[in-house]
């Protein structure tokens, strides 16, 4: 089956009303038209969230601001925003005699509790009262997280690398404010349809080709529903954004990664692994992971690194990460060294030696991220 824009758009809105969706034309917001955000829904959501703290409406309009003034180029902004969005952040209360909160503009633990929305046909006024109007934005509390951009699969002449260009270079141009809350964008024709950060190059967008990691991999108009019901369920959408968007600490090259499917679902499984293996109750084997050249596995290895740290269940854990080979030791000292934030701990160390690594641990509880090489543990031996 062949779409053109209309179709695929109408078709897109419909899979994403199926899970649990609320659709809403552009024309139909009641706002400013340089508005990116649907105020509305975000106060909503933060009153509703945070009903116990009695939020008045100006701390409440202070978060808003916070979003709105973040500044610096269009990397940073989209780089300091998406913490707050993903990692939360501290609200200094009016009020000192009440303690500071901490605020997270998205409920991880409860997706149910957030708004969804699919907004199509929204007109943005940008630079020099450009108007721009994206197919589709996907929000969650108010806050523009995906711009969907769609292209018809029956002219010759149109291909999604079309859509890659309207999104990168005309709207990046023009409506640049909306990207400051991009998590990532999606192009599609019906036939092809692949994701990816906007600062990433076209050859790196990916489609999301499976549901559920034990099932056959689709292509053609198939992985439209494997990545509607793989990338867009409301709980896989929240853990995407959660535990696989990935800013190196400081870049002059626009770094951002957005996870492809086999990582997502090979950090996922030996998380569980890890967990249901753990002593005393387990055998203390966490799994092995066989991936192929050029996969991704350092940045897989990342992701596992930031969700055992950042979550609870595993407190103050210390990881060890051995390599065979000192070029790739160096790789990914870089990497991971260069990742502390993402990583959510300070305590990330290139090791030397076996008595370095000894030194290092000795008398230390728990905690960190060490890397080193076998062969660097051979000679030292």
């Amino acid at each position: 089956m062949l779409f053109n824009e209309h179709t695929l758009e109408l078709s897109i809105i419909e899979l994403l009303q199926n899970k649990g969706y609320i659709h809403q034309t552009g024309s139909k917001l009641l706002r400013e038209k340089s508005e990116v955000l649907i105020v509305d829904e975000l106060k909503e959501y933060l009153c509703t969230r945070y009903v116990s703290d009695e939020l008045s409406e100006s701390e409440i309009d202070s978060i808003i601001l916070s979003l709105r003034t973040v500044g610096r180029n269009l990397y940073e902004s989209n780089k300091t925003v998406l913490s707050m969005i993903i990692d939360g952040f501290v609200l200094n209360r009016e009020d000192r005699n009440k303690k500071d909160i901490f605020i997270e503009l998205i409920n991880y633990e409860e997706p149910k509790k957030n708004i969804f929305k699919i907004v199509n046909q929204l007109e943005i006024e940008g630079y020099n009262y450009q108007i721009r109007i994206p197919d589709g934005i996907i929000y969650v509390n108010g806050l523009p997280l995906v711009v969907l951009e769609f292209k018809t699969a029956i002219q010759e002449n149109t291909t999604i690398m079309d859509a890659y260009t309207q999104l990168t270079v005309r709207y990046q141009r023009d409506i640049p404010e909306i990207f400051k809350y991009n998590i990532f964008v999606v192009i599609s024709d019906g036939a092809n349809s692949k994701y990816g950060s906007l600062f990433t190059p076209y050859e790196f967008f990916y489609a999301w080709r499976k549901v559920h990691d034990n099932d056959k991999e689709m292509d053609g108009i198939n992985s439209l529903f494997t990545m509607i019901d793989g990338l867009f369920a409301q709980d896989r959408l929240l853990a995407v954004i959660k535990n696989f968007i990935y800013f190196p600490d400081a870049t002059d090259k626009n770094t951002k990664v957005v996870c492809r499917y086999p990582q997502f679902f090979a950090a996922n499984n030996l998380y569980e692994n890890v967990k249901e293996h753990m002593k005393p109750h387990g055998d203390g084997k966490g799994g092995t992971y066989f991936g192929t050249t050029r996969c991704g596995k350092s940045y897989t290895m990342l992701f596992l690194t930031r969700m055992i740290m950042k979550s609870s269940y595993f407190k103050s854990p210390t990881i060890l990460i051995i390599t065979d080979r000192t070029d790739l030791d160096d790789q990914l000292s870089k990497q991971f060294v260069a990742s502390k934030q993402f990583i959510g701990d300070n305590n990330v160390i290139s090791i030397e030696s076996r008595d370095k690594l000894r030194e290092e641990l000795q008398g230390k509880p728990s905690g960190g991220v060490y890397l080193t090489t076998i062969q660097k543990f051979t000679e030292d031996t």
